[in-house]
């Protein structure tokens, strides 16, 4: 299946809306090449995002930004983090366990 490519700042921009709905704000919110995984969050509130995610669908690219700014919420993949994601991810089809979770 094939999406059309999202600008980074159409992106950015979603990422902004979530991180109000989850009541997060990051430090910093970055777009760039990354060869393992879709995401990740610093201790210091930057996010950032692959470039490739831009090319998913929003129901991918939702649950991705969904599971990083959680992060600034609960730094680890425990059953707090999960209960929370779980319940912001609900309703939807979740594509997000074929990706990677390390971030």
């Amino acid at each position: 299946m094939s999406f059309s490519k999202l600008s980074i700042d159409t992106f950015k921009l979603e990422v902004q809306v979530w991180a109000e709905r989850i009541g997060v704000s990051p430090s910093e919110i970055h777009v760039r090449e990354m060869a393992r995984k879709w995401g990740s969050c610093s201790t210091t509130g930057r996010v950032t995002f692959s470039r490739d995610l831009l090319e998913q669908s929003e129901a991918t690219r939702t649950e991705v930004i969904i599971h990083e700014l959680l992060h600034l919420k609960v730094p680890n993949h425990g059953p707090l983090f999960r209960g929370l994601e779980r319940a912001y991810i609900a309703g939807r089809t979740s594509t997000y366990g074929a990706l990677s979770t390390e971030g």
